[in-house]
């Protein structure tokens, strides 16, 4: 099944965006030990905030209405910071995080030459779906009671129209 495309998201949106953000990162947490994850912690405000900052690309899939799917891209310099891919949990496992990634990336700003995120080293789902879309393991930096897994990904230029 195609996923429906992905639609620009904003503040507006921030209140269904911190509701599947929180229900994405509970079973994180509790893989992690750690339910005081930064996603888990975020505000309302903090959400409406981080939509609204034009270096912020946020993206989400909508299925029948509902938001099944975000993520947002930062543009920091030459950098894309890849934060807070979300599906939500009755919709994970058929390819809307990688092919929201995928869109997320292909229309970030041309200025983005390399994209970059982290995720913690127990979350299993998400380390494999990284390494089968080209990032690369960087390094890894401790947390309380796991290791945070860095990953890089230098931008593809498309030569010809997407099929």
């Amino acid at each position: 099944m195609t996923s429906p495309p992905p639609l620009r998201l904003g503040p507006v949106d921030a209140g269904e965006v911190l509701t599947l953000q929180r229900a994405a990162y509970v079973p994180e947490a509790r893989a992690h030990g750690d339910l005081d994850l930064p996603p888990l912690l975020e505000t309302f405000e903090q959400t409406k905030d981080a939509l609204g900052d034009p270096a912020c690309f946020a993206w989400g899939i909508r299925e029948a209405g509902r938001l099944v799917a975000s993520v947002r891209i930062v543009v920091d310099g030459e950098a894309g910071l890849v934060g807070r891919l979300i599906v939500a949990p009755d919709r994970q496992g058929h390819g809307l995080g990688s092919s929201l990634l995928l869109a997320a990336e292909a229309a970030t700003p041309p200025t983005v030459t390399v994209f970059r995120l982290f995720t913690g080293d127990r979350s299993v789902g998400p380390l494999r779906m990284y390494a089968k879309l080209g990032y690369v393991e960087t390094h890894r930096t401790p947390e309380a009671h796991y290791e945070l897994v860095h990953f890089e990904k230098p931008r593809v230029r498309s030569t010809g129209p997407v099929r």
